[in-house]
Order: C-alpha cells, then sequence, then structure tokens
C-alpha cells in the first residue's frame, strides 16, 4: 500500500471510483481544476500493485482545512484504506500547519461517520437539505488537529 500525492495520470482511476461512490459524482474537470489551478487544493490517493483503491481532497486555507471528498472503490472498503488515507490526510494537514480540520458526511452514512469519531472528529452542526441528489442533511464534523 502507498498514499502518494494524486497526478493527472490517476484521474481515469479516480473517476471511475467517484462514479461508484457518489450519486453525484465530480467530472474529470473538476479534479483536473483542483490539481492545476486550486492553489489551496491537496489530493492524496492510495494505491495497491500500481492501482488506485482510493482518493481524498483537502483544501487547506491558512489555519483551517477541510475534506473536500474521500472514497475507496467498494471492492476494498472495510479493510481500514479509507482510515489510512484519512489519516495521511490529516498527517498532510498538520505539515502544512492546519490547526482543526472539518468535512461533511451524509447524516445516514453511519459507517463514514464512526471512522471519523475514531479519528477524533467531533459533530459541529448540521447543514439542511446540503446534497443535491435527495436532499438530505449533512452532519459538519471537524477535528483539532494538534489534539488527535
Amino acid at each position: 500500500m502507498i498514499i502518494r500525492d494524486m497526478s493527472t495520470k490517476d484521474l481515469d482511476q479516480v473517476i471511475e471510483i467517484e462514479q461508484h461512490s457518489f450519486p453525484t459524482p465530480w467530472k474529470k474537470e473538476s479534479f483536473y481544476h483542483e490539481l492545476h489551478h486550486n492553489i489551496y487544493a491537496h489530493y492524496l490517493v492510495i494505491e495497491i500493485e500500481e492501482q488506485v483503491i482510493g482518493y481524498c481532497g483537502i483544501w487547506i486555507v491558512m489555519d483551517d482545512a477541510q475534506i473536500t471528498n474521500i472514497a475507496i472503490t467498494p471492492a476494498y472498503r472495510g479493510r481500514s484504506y479509507g482510515e489510512a488515507l484519512l489519516m495521511a490526510a490529516m498527517n498532510r494537514c498538520r505539515i502544512e500547519k492546519a490547526e482543526q480540520l472539518s468535512l461533511e458526511v451524509r447524516v445516514s452514512n453511519h459507517i463514514a461517520q464512526s471512522l471519523y469519531r475514531k479519528l477524533g472528529f467531533q459533530p459541529g452542526g448540521i447543514r439542511k437539505n446540503y446534497y443535491s441528489d435527495n436532499g438530505e442533511d449533512a452532519l459538519l464534523m471537524w477535528v483539532k488537529l494538534n489534539e488527535s
């Protein structure tokens, strides 16, 4: 298992994971823009035997960081790869001097919420009707990076 910075050559595999993970997946152009034009964006991939099995996006602005997206391909879920990837993202945030990290998660996604709580994230509020596909609320979660 290797966790490294995402590159343009990873985008086809990332898009495949994205399409299997989210009802309203990002387009390839969006990831390309993030990699090449967003100075706040940091993207990681996790790979096994040169196959990308997951990715995580982070925006870091001054001392505040936010997970934009994180996903593991369905065949590799439940094997702690998501945890390893999120821990690597948290470490990247610390290296970049972020003091806190936040994310939004569907209120119905209890598996993801459990992982986030395991790594120190706490609920911080609800974003009503956050998801455009079905109007589901998002649970805002955050962690202080120097305490986790």
